[in-house]
């Protein structure tokens, strides 16, 4: 899993302006970045412009998908990841990153700004911190949590499972069991195996 660009653009009327970026291209050659970059960052205008107001939507290019975010006050942020990413934990990164920068940046600075010109230092950090979503994101830790619960228990499952003929044996053995619970659970036995097939 991984993230490789987060940005905040404004969406004009006719075109997307980028206002700042953040990049991670650490996993493409050093020859590759600057284009790499430079196409993520015409990926994300192209994106944000073709997209309506108040919108949502993941867009998916070649093993990446760009997830888009374009408010109804034009203020708009992509953020291109992976397959693997979790989309939930993208769009609630660019839900805290907009709501954040529209606090910190002057909406009159929106349409005219540049990369050079807004002072907003934060994007670097949520790029490296959102690296692992698990981390970043208290639902994906908690999913994640459950997750492995549910391993759990289908291989305790599978384990009982895999001793099914010894288990008539330590029933039979058991001196936990009164001979009631042993005629029971021979009948059920019983009952069960007529479904089998020979």
């Amino acid at each position: 899993m991984k993230l490789y660009s987060l940005s905040v653009l404004h969406k004009g009327a006719s075109k997307a302006n980028l206002l700042k970026a953040a990049y991670d291209l650490s996993s493409f050659s050093f020859f590759q970045r600057s284009s790499v970059q430079e196409f993520m960052t015409f990926t994300s205008a192209l994106i944000v412009e073709r997209s309506l107001h108040g919108s949502r939507a993941s867009v998916k290019e070649q093993e990446y998908l760009c997830h888009v975010y374009v408010r109804n006050d034009s203020l708009s942020a992509v953020v291109i990841a992976d397959n693997e990413y979790p989309s939930r934990v993208c769009f609630t990164l660019l839900d805290k990153v907009l709501d954040e920068f529209s606090k910190q940046v002057d909406r009159i600075d929106w349409p005219s700004g540049s990369p050079a010109t807004i002072n907003y230092t934060a994007l670097d950090g949520y790029l490296a911190k959102y690296q692992n979503p698990r981390e970043a994101d208290a639902m994906s830790k908690v999913q994640a949590e459950l997750d492995e619960t549910k391993i759990i228990l289908h291989n305790t499952m599978e384990s009982l499972l895999e001793r099914g003929e010894k288990l008539d044996d330590l029933v039979q053995k058991s001196e936990h069991l009164g001979n009631q619970s042993k005629a029971f659970y021979k009948t059920a036995r019983k009952q069960n195996s007529c479904c089998e097939i020979m």
